[in-house]
């Protein structure tokens, strides 16, 4: 669309064009503005219920992630003729329990026939533009926090592969079906900036994007970055789908190892994840009272680096 379409003549389009923020945002007036999304994908577990709650969840992440409130939602399915209607009925039924669950109505959609099962939101949400998250929004000397483990995708690679156990898929569904809507909450709560959520490019990568959109530099420390349970144990297997080393291949050059990592503790960093946390920039002097509040409403928040000057991101 390059060339298509400038920025510049769209002035209440604060977001949508330049950047690689989550989600188009539309302003209104001074204090509202129109958040659009859409997001979906083939199924990651076996359980169609589960499916649909998980790829809900994801599609509702991107207005989270830019520090909205969704409201409204269309289904976008893509199913296969000899599909029993019993399965198609179950995704649809997990999607819709995840919207209400967010508060947000399904009002309709639109199917079509494919080989492979696919399914996702087209999501509607408000965000006042005074307090929206952007990837460009972290400063030098924040405290970059995480919200969800990361070993979603070693994970349900290793399920496609038939070789997940019954008690790490239970996990990995809980987390992964988990709304990211009390920590853009909490986000918006105590005046955040800078946020995204991270999905297919993982860790590294929607880290990266944040950096260079901010104008900072990434440190992260290894051994503060939550892991499933489980998620060593699959990456020793080799569990990692064909994207996670697309991400290393594309993104490692950005990356300083001062940490020496194994293959697989690295290829965590590189793990593509379904329905992932977010990943925020809180202030130094806002950081103990935001650790405090998130736990009193039980929202997990992991500390796992600090933004600096300079380019890239360095693991130490």
């Amino acid at each position: 669309m390059q060339g298509l379409f400038k920025t510049a003549d769209y002035p209440d389009l604060l977001a949508g064009l330049d950047g690689p923020d989550d989600a188009a945002v539309w302003r209104l007036d001074e204090t509202r503005a129109i958040v659009v999304t859409t997001d979906f994908f083939t199924p990651v577990v076996d359980d169609a219920c589960d499916y649909g709650s998980i790829a809900a969840a994801n599609s509702l992440s991107d207005v989270y992630a830019m520090g909205g409130r969704p409201f409204l939602a269309l289904n976008v399915a893509a199913m296969p003729d000899n599909l029993p209607v019993e399965i198609t009925s179950e995704i649809l039924r997990g999607g819709a329990k995840k919207a209400l669950e967010a508060g947000v109505v399904i009002a309709g959609g639109h199917t079509i026939n494919d080989k492979e099962p696919k399914y996702g939101l087209v999501v509607v949400g408000f965000v006042d533009p005074r307090q929206m998250l952007t990837k460009g929004g972290l400063r030098p000397g924040d405290a970059l926090v995480l919200t969800k483990p990361l070993g979603f995708g070693v994970t349900t690679t290793a399920l496609k592969r038939e070789r997940a156990e019954g008690p790490d898929v239970t996990e990995v569904v809980d987390w992964m079906s988990r709304l990211n809507k009390s920590a853009s909450e909490l986000a918006v709560e105590f005046g955040l900036r800078g946020g995204t959520d991270i999905t297919g490019f993982s860790l590294v990568g929607h880290g990266l994007e944040m950096a260079e959109a901010s104008g900072v530099s990434l440190q992260l420390e290894y051994e503060k970055i939550p892991l499933m349970s489980c998620a060593r144990k699959y990456a020793e297997m080799g569990a990692f789908a064909g994207g996670a080393f697309d991400n290393r291949s594309y993104y490692r050059s950005s990356v300083v190892f001062k940490k020496e990592l194994d293959e697989p503790a690295e290829m965590l960093l590189f793990d593509p994840q379904t329905s992932g946390g977010l990943l925020l920039g809180v202030p130094q002097d806002k950081l103990s009272s935001f650790l405090k509040r998130a736990e009193e409403i039980g929202q997990p928040a992991w500390v796992i680096g600090t933004a600096k000057d300079g380019k890239g991101i360095e693991l130490i």
